[in-house]
C-alpha cells in the first residue's frame, strides 16, 4: 500500500555566514541549543568544513566559523568573548589583517580562525601603537611586539 510518503532523506544544506550566524539552506537556524550543538561539533580538514553524525554533512563558511565580539587586554593577554557565548585567551602571534582590512585570530585551541567584529577590530586597534612614519601597528604584550600587517 504506497502512502505517497518518500523515504529518501537528503543531507542539509549548511553554512554559516559572515556575521557567523548559522542557516539550513535559506532559513536561519535560531533555536539556542541547536545552534549551540552544530558549533561545538564542527570540525575541519582539509575537504573542508563539516558535521560528523552518521553521515559527513559539509557546512559551507562564508568566512569564519567564528567571530570575536569583544576583546580586551587581560595583563600581558588579550581576553576574547566569541559569538558563541565563549571567552577565551587568545594568541596574539595568530592575529592577522586579512582582505577589506578586517583582522583575524585564532581560536578554539588554534582549530579554528574567527574573524573580529567591527567592536571587537576598534578595541584590538585602541590597544595597538601605530606608527605614521612606516604605516605599521603593532601590539606590544608581555615584554614582545606583535606586528599587525595589512595584506599586499
Amino acid at each position: 500500500m504506497a502512502t505517497g510518503l518518500s523515504t529518501e532523506w537528503t543531507l542539509p544544506v549548511l553554512r554559516v555566514d559572515v556575521d557567523g550566524e548559522w542557516w539550513d539552506d535559506d532559513v536561519q537556524i535560531t533555536h539556542p541549543g541547536v545552534v549551540a550543538n552544530l558549533r561545538d561539533n564542527l570540525q575541519r580538514d582539509a575537504g573542508g568544513y563539516f558535521i560528523l553524525t552518521r553521515v559527513r554533512i559539509p557546512v559551507e563558511v562564508a568566512d569564519a566559523p567564528f567571530v570575536i565580539t569583544r576583546i580586551e587586554r587581560r595583563g600581558d593577554t588579550l581576553h576574547a568573548w566569541l559569538n558563541d557565548g565563549a571567552e577565551q585567551d587568545v594568541d596574539p602571534a595568530t592575529l592577522r589583517i586579512g582582505p577589506g582590512e578586517v583582522p583575524y585570530g585564532a581560536v578554539k585551541d588554534g582549530a579554528f580562525e574567527a574573524r573580529l567584529s567591527r567592536a571587537a577590530a576598534f578595541q584590538l586597534l585602541a590597544l595597538a601603537h601605530y606608527d605614521e612614519r612606516s604605516g605599521r601597528g603593532a601590539l606590544h604584550l608581555g615584554g614582545r611586539e606583535y606586528a599587525l600587517t595589512r595584506p599586499e
